[in-house]
């Protein structure tokens, strides 16, 4: 039997508990990496996505970048990232990463991006050029790459998967009973079947889950078994922050005890590898996850 800590009262719900304080960022090293994104006019999911991290990753001489711009044509309720109609792709930008990576000295890099429901491919091109740039200028630095959802175009996946990264990332972000709700213009499923073809390709395999939205520990056991099954190698696991009051509300704190038991729990179901904690976000210690 899983013994799990009392849940918080409806007013002890409101105030952030303490074990999700974080620092600011600051020192000489966060201070480089902030003026090397502002000269290479890049963006990163640390800033759009309001990363608890970021100041310690930036202080690390770390960044997730974020390509494809930096407005979504999804609009998931959990997400700070702007939402609309995208301007055109930038054709350039796989080269503006690759030399701000290279000047960095990144070790292992971090990419993601917006979803670019409204291209064909997805972006599926510049998914591809980036790693390629990435891989030309700083042939040491291993990659993971953090894709959206390709809607089923399976083409496009492939395109995004063979550029030679090491790790492939998508996140599942929340429990199926919950899809509807946080991920509207997601499908369970298709998530999932997402991550099999990428299994079948030969990659290693990752994604995310946020915890505090309302599910049930049943339903996240079952999650983890479902990715288990579709061929998961990695899963993170963290407290989900509501960005703005106009966002999803915190249902739950998760106690650090609670995402203990889940680490336990992914380990005993086959995973190689959990991160699981209050501030664990999908790029948290990815440097980690190249080689399990």
């Amino acid at each position: 039997m899983i013994e799990l800590p009392v849940i918080p009262s409806e007013n002890q719900r409101k105030k952030r508990p303490d074990w999700l304080r974080v620092k600011l960022p600051i020192g000489p090293e966060y201070a480089k990496v902030r003026t090397l994104v502002d000269t290479h006019k890049l963006h990163t999911i640390c800033e759009s996505g309001n990363c608890p991290n970021m100041g310690e990753c930036w202080g690390a001489g770390t960044a997730t970048f974020m390509i494809l711009g930096n407005v979504c044509t999804r609009s998931c309720t959990f997400c700070a990232v702007a939402t609309g109609r995208p301007n055109e792709y930038d054709t350039d930008e796989p080269r503006r990463v690759a030399e701000a990576i290279l000047l960095m000295k990144v070790k292992h890099a971090v990419i993601t991006s917006v979803n670019r429901d409204e291209l064909k491919d997805r972006g599926a091109e510049i998914w591809y050029q980036t790693v390629r740039a990435v891989k030309e200028v700083s042939p040491t630095t291993t990659i993971e790459t953090l894709i959206p959802d390709t809607k089923g175009n399976w083409d496009a996946l492939i395109r995004m998967i063979e550029a030679g990264q090491e790790v492939v990332s998508h996140n599942m972000e929340t429990v199926e009973r919950l899809y509807r709700r946080v991920r509207p213009q997601a499908r369970y499923e298709r998530s999932l079947e997402q991550i099999r073809r990428t299994k079948d390709y030969g990659q290693r395999t990752k994604s995310g889950i946020m915890l505090g939205l309302g599910e049930t520990v049943d339903e996240v056991l079952k999650a983890m078994d479902d990715l288990v099954e579709h061929g998961l190698d990695i899963l993170t696991l963290g407290q989900y922050l509501q960005p703005t009051k106009m966002h999803h509300e915190v249902i739950e704190w998760i106690h650090p005890e609670t995402f203990a038991m889940y680490r336990e729990e992914g380990l005993k179901r086959g995973l190689k590898y959990v991160e699981s904690g209050p501030l664990v976000r999908s790029s948290y210690h990815a440097e980690r996850h190249v080689n399990v």
